[in-house]
């Protein structure tokens, strides 16, 4: 069974995936990076494809796909660095990028790729989910690697019910149709958007993203949904503390209070 299902079979609720950019601050952190999480108690990792055009991403995430792909980082060269973290890491490990990189690698060499280096599913903000349903959808499956889509605000109910319907692994529930970034709470418009997709009863789990940067919206997240997703505010501490460990210590301080 693929350890993203295994994951939601066992934990039932508090589930922290933590996403971060692969080559950002230094070419080669992402192997550490992925270790001091999991060391530290984060069920989920969503590795970051950096890209040149980010186009849902805000300033933070965007600064660090800059610097990552400055630093050299590619498709290629991720793939290789990973090749051994199944060796030290046994929480489920997802690829989150856009399209463009993902295309110029292949994708079926890219879901190739993942099955060997034991990535357990992917999530490509800019893939139309008319295309993952007729291209996409066959190849992800033959290798076992499952294709998380994006729900926002703005997604119609009919929409949603097709996306539960064809995926199995989770469902990224964006807070809100802006781009990313850290936020201090919830305001009652989003708690509603979260009741509402709540009251669906969906079949397939769902973890809530965009502005998780504390206690307040971590729990808030929570009372929605199984987890929640925590991105620009953990790529802003790997910029700001001394070391990986440092960011880690932070992040976790930052989800206490």
């Amino acid at each position: 069974m693929n350890r993203i299902n295994v994951l939601f079979e066992k934990k039932t609720t508090g589930i922290l995936s933590i996403y971060f950019t692969a080559g950002f601050p230094r070419l080669d952190d992402t192997c550490e990076i992925i270790k001091e999480l999991e060391q530290n108690g984060v069920d989920l990792i969503e590795i970051g494809i950096p890209f040149s055009d980010p186009m849902a991403d805000g300033p933070t995430i965007q600064e660090s796909s800059t610097i990552a792909l400055r630093n050299g980082m590619t498709l290629k060269l991720l793939f290789e660095q990973l090749k051994d973290i199944r060796k030290t890491v046994s929480i489920p490990l997802i690829m989150m990028g856009y399209l463009n990189p993902i295309m110029q690698f292949g994708f079926e060499n890219f879901c190739k790729k993942c099955k060997e280096t034991g990535i357990d599913g992917a999530i490509i903000p800019d893939l139309p989910f008319k295309d993952y349903i007729e291209e996409y959808k066959p190849v992800a499956d033959k290798y076992n690697v499952k294709i998380v889509m994006l729900i926002t605000p703005e997604t119609s109910e009919e929409r949603i019910r097709l996306i539960d319907e064809n995926t199995d692994g989770f469902i990224y529930m964006v807070s809100s149709a802006s781009t990313t970034g850290a936020q201090n709470n919830f305001d009652e418009q989003k708690q509603a958007y979260f009741r509402k997709i709540d009251e669906m009863n969906l079949r397939t789990p769902r973890l809530i993203g965009f502005g998780i940067s504390n206690k307040s919206t971590f729990d808030s997240a929570l009372q929605n949904a199984r987890g929640a997703i925590i991105g620009s505010k953990f790529v802003s501490l790997l910029k700001e503390e001394k070391s990986i460990s440092d960011a880690v210590k932070a992040l976790k301080y930052c989800l206490e209070h």
